[in-house]
């Protein structure tokens, strides 16, 4: 039997644990943290979902695939990382937008931010299915 105190705490933490990734990924930009820990951060959420009310119940609260979310974070990262070859630049060379305070880099982390909570969101549900 699952821990009332458990599920009453994951299910106010998810939230919690999501916002601070974004909060990691964008503050990461320009000083320590970014893509990778934020991922990190956003799969943990999912993971402390997934003791609390079961495994199935945390890919239902995701909507979406872990697989297909890290190769979506995947593709952008390979895209930020090969946009500045279509300008003439060295790859991975950060481009900002004239318009907007957006760079290259910014989504590069986002595509890493995404990979790495793929990543390790099929593997924990993996391991919780064998």
């Amino acid at each position: 039997m699952r821990s009332p105190i458990l599920g009453i705490g994951a299910k106010i933490l998810l939230p919690v644990f999501l916002l601070f990734s974004l909060f990691i990924l964008f503050r990461g930009h320009n000083v320590p943290g970014g893509g990778f820990i934020g991922g990190l951060i956003f799969a943990a959420g999912f993971a402390l979902y997934g003791f609390a009310f079961g495994f199935g119940a945390a890919q239902q609260r995701l909507r979406i695939d872990p697989r297909t979310l890290g190769v979506i974070g995947l593709i952008a990262a390979v895209c930020a990382g090969l946009m500045p070859a279509l300008s003439g630049d060295q790859p991975f060379t950060g481009l900002w937008a004239t318009a907007l305070p957006v760079s290259s880099v910014m989504l590069f982390d986002i595509g890493v931010y995404l990979a790495v909570a793929g990543a390790i969101l099929t593997l924990i549900f993996a391991l919780e299915e064998g």
